[in-house]
């Protein structure tokens, strides 16, 4: 009888230049998602959101990221705090879109309220017509479930288990390559929001980290060819980078200036453009077959981008990444022929960053069976 294939675990390779992708089931599985939000999603720093964004006291934003709502708010202290997005009583998703709240967070189906450091305010008529306050219920006790947070300049990032390395040395590997610019004159510059892309999370991250598809894809909206580019892989880092010898920093319909494109495991990107951009990437996954993008674009040093500059920036990355999504989308359709199933072939030179950032998820997917199987032999 033969053995029943492993449709999550990645083919190993027949030589050096014979490199197997994911198998498709990782990108269309139900399973496999589910097991994903709790491990890949759960156990690292999560990158959820932008620090601009929450301006006033009071300010909610309300996400739905590895299957899980989550709240963050801008309190009374003037910082941000991240909140299961569900009421203690019934576990209703509590607030539903992004706005201001004033002071108080309340449910609307029985109107407990909490204020925003995440305290149980009031409890209407819990113990019965009048009787807000029963003996031995404690309002402590009943509080929003917080989440572990943390702020690296306008980038918020959420750790879901709670035992992820302190963010400093988890990112290391990321934040030593930024040894050249100075992240504390960011400026923000404009607002790239794509909305729902239908694609699995993970194709945005392989198609932003290699290089490989620039001079088909990008043909007319870049020129940065490819025999300058080169590859970066350092732990949860990987990534790519080229350096143009000759800029043309005043084309304005196409992209052609020395660049990084990194990633930091398992959902930030950000990219440089020299010699002032930065661009960050929110992905938020959503499901097996759908992500929301939004992409922020900063300057560096410390100026403001002029309004006919801003646009023209816009323009050129809003056609880059539409030629992205459409190979996204035309990825994550392809998973559904059974051809995928060994998840296709990746180039041992251009995609290395691929080949890591891939281990790394079944890495993580595969330590959660690991660790139950642990437990039964307990």
């Amino acid at each position: 009888m033969s053995k029943k294939k492993n449709l999550f675990k990645i083919k190993k390779p027949k030589n050096l230049n014979t490199i197997f992708g994911l198998p498709a089931k990782s990108y269309t599985d139900e399973n496999f998602w589910k097991k994903e939000c709790n491990t890949v999603l759960s156990d690292g720093w999560l990158f959820v959101g932008f620090v601009h964004e929450l301006k006033k006291t009071g300010d909610v934003i309300p996400l739905l990221i590895a299957n899980k709502p989550i709240l963050l708010i801008k309190n009374n202290n003037n910082e941000i705090t991240a909140f299961h997005n569900v009421c203690s009583h019934r576990c209703l998703k509590l607030v539903d879109e992004k706005k201001n709240v004033g002071k108080i967070i309340r449910c609307p189906y029985h109107s407990w309220s909490y204020d925003l450091e995440g305290k149980l305010k009031a409890a209407p008529h819990v113990g019965g017509a009048n009787k807000h306050k029963p003996k031995g219920f404690n309002f402590l006790d009943h509080g929003l479930k917080p989440i572990r947070i943390y702020i690296w300049h306008d980038w918020i990032f959420i750790n879901f288990n709670g035992k992820a390395k302190k963010f400093e040395e988890y990112a290391k590997p990321l934040i030593k390559k930024f040894n050249d610019i100075d992240l504390t004159k960011l400026k923000y510059a404009a607002t790239l929001d794509f909305g729902k892309i239908n694609t699995n999370w993970k194709f945005l991250i392989e198609n932003f980290i290699e290089p490989y598809h620039v001079q088909f894809v990008h043909k007319t909206t870049t020129n940065q060819p490819l025999k300058d580019h080169y590859t970066v892989v350092d732990g949860i880092c990987y990534g790519s980078g080229v350096d143009v010898k000759k800029e043309d920093t005043k084309n304005s319909a196409a992209l052609s200036v020395t660049s990084r494109y990194l990633s930091l495991f398992p959902n930030f990107i950000i990219g440089t453009y020299f010699p002032n951009q930065v661009g960050v990437y929110l992905n938020i996954p959503i499901s097996p077959g759908v992500t929301t993008q939004k992409r922020i674009i900063y300057t560096t040093d410390g100026n403001e981008m002029g309004k006919e500059e801003a646009n023209m920036v816009k323009n050129i990355w809003w056609s880059v990444h539409k030629e992205d999504h459409e190979m996204c989308e035309r990825l994550q359709e392809g998973r559904l022929s059974p051809a995928s199933d060994e998840g296709g072939l990746l180039s041992p030179v251009w995609e290395k960053g691929v080949q890591t950032f891939q281990k790394l998820i079944i890495d993580s997917t595969m330590k959660s069976k690991k660790i139950m199987k642990r437990k039964k032999n307990v």
